[in-house]
């Protein structure tokens, strides 16, 4: 058993690309994804949060221009990380609702994509806490089911990992997920 918090026995990995996690809201893309990106030595970037540093609070941006203006926000976010001919390793966790932007959807084609899929179940606690979630706020688990039942399968197109993430913490499901990319990578390179 090694010590620390870093993957025990995870194969030695190095990203070429940018990872992005994608899935619906509450999976843990925002936790898991800095976590992976520590673990990795790569930057860490949530869209969200580019997009609170420069406009402001989300629910504020719902409430006083609307769901399209966040998502032209949100489109941009992800192509001032995403849109160059090289794109850097870095590790970016996307808002639910992102990948229904066709834009964003080509730039993920140059970059290793992780769906993390949950079931309600593993996230019915987190959305019926939390009350930063415009899209959630009249009936959280009627709208996660919703949104998860019309945005899964565009997820599960876009992936080129599918990790669940049930039944796990943040530390196996980042080892597993860093087995998972190491393959990837093997198999695109040979």
């Amino acid at each position: 058993m090694g010590t620390g918090r870093d993957p025990v026995g995870a194969p030695d990995f190095t990203p070429q690309q940018p990872i992005v996690m994608i899935g619906a809201m509450a999976v843990g893309k925002s936790v898991i994804g800095a976590e992976l990106a520590r673990v990795l030595g790569l930057e860490f970037i949530d869209s969200d949060h580019k997009i609170v540093a420069k406009h402001g609070a989300i629910p504020r941006i719902f409430a006083g221009r609307g769901e399209h203006h966040f998502r032209q926000l949100e489109a941009k976010a992800i192509a001032d990380v995403l849109d160059s001919p090289s794109p850097k390793a870095v590790v970016l966790s996307l808002g639910g609702g992102a990948v229904l932007d066709s834009g964003t959807q080509q730039l993920l084609a140059r970059t290793t994509v992780v769906f993390l899929r949950a079931e309600l179940d593993t996230v019915r606690e987190r959305i019926t806490r939390n009350t930063g979630r415009p899209l959630l706020s009249a009936d959280p688990v009627a709208a996660w089911e919703r949104l998860a039942a019309v945005r899964g399968p565009v997820y599960a197109r876009l992936a080129n990992i599918t990790l669940d993430v049930a039944n796990s913490n943040v530390p196996q499901l980042v080892e597993r997920l860093i087995r998972l990319l190491a393959a990837e990578s093997r198999e695109e390179n040979s």
